[in-house]
């Protein structure tokens, strides 16, 4: 074949490729360097970006629920889980007995427990003498306080047992809320608020108002008294007697 001939095969096989397939171009161009299989994946890529844009809304849509936090119990119901769960230990016959007193009372108090932030009813209680306190002391106040408390409330409820509990209504304010109801019996009926704050999708109560008197309220009275006339250490040493206010002695 002459050479003008053989140039122009060259050019109408390079021209063949180009005009016949692309695949087979890069294929032969870039086989060394496997580049094709990068371009192939990137062009399949870019294909399912185009045609499949609604896989992308559905995927967006699964990861913000999923990442969305739950919806919080309301404080009525908080309230009314615990109280429930008082009312069936106080009802159970098996603890009736006079010798299951104090094992009755420890179940109360930790009922009680999962539901109350002690914490935030000692800071609220000690007020301005929560401040100086160090981290150590004010773990050792909280736990006190705890045990006090738990051991008032439980004495309180024990009395309760027959009583309808009735919820009236709930105020929400952000982070707070307040829930209103009424012991009710034959001869009384007592109002007893609790007022709520919310940490990570729970509410946890901080005051009870028994008869429109805020328990937070009374202690801190009660607490810079004994503080002012005394000191801190005696208070703790009336709270872990139990002998605040003339009370005495009610734990083994």
């Amino acid at each position: 074949m002459s050479p003008p001939v053989q140039g122009e095969a060259r050019r109408l096989r390079w021209r063949e490729r180009l005009e016949g397939s692309c695949e087979d171009w890069l294929r032969s161009h870039f086989r060394r360097v496997r580049l094709w299989v990068i371009l192939e994946g990137l062009a399949g890529f870019m294909l399912r970006v185009a045609f499949y844009p609604a896989a992308w809304i559905v995927l967006l849509c699964t990861a913000a629920l999923a990442a969305s936090p739950e919806v919080p119990e309301s404080p009525t119901e908080a309230v009314r889980a615990t109280v429930g769960k008082v009312t069936r230990i106080l009802e159970d016959p098996e603890l009736k007995d006079l010798a299951k007193l104090m094992p009755r009372r420890r179940i109360l108090e930790e009922v009680i427990a999962t539901r109350f932030d002690y914490a935030e009813m000692s800071k609220r209680a000690l007020a301005a003498y929560w401040v100086p306190l160090t981290a150590s002391e004010r773990t050792e106040f909280v736990e006190v306080f705890k045990r006090f408390l738990s051991d008032r409330y439980a004495e309180k409820i024990e009395g309760y047992g027959r009583q309808e509990v009735v919820y009236l209504l709930e105020r929400i304010e952000g982070s707070y809320a307040e829930v209103r109801s009424e012991l009710r019996s034959e001869k009384t009926t007592m109002p007893l608020d609790y007022r709520l704050l919310l940490k990570e999708g729970r509410w946890y109560a901080y005051d009870l108002i028994v008869d429109g008197i805020s328990l937070v309220k009374n202690y801190r009275s009660q607490f810079q008294q004994v503080i002012r006339e005394s000191s801190y250490q005696e208070l703790v040493k009336k709270l872990r007697e139990r002998s605040l206010s003339g009370e005495t002695k009610t734990t083994p």
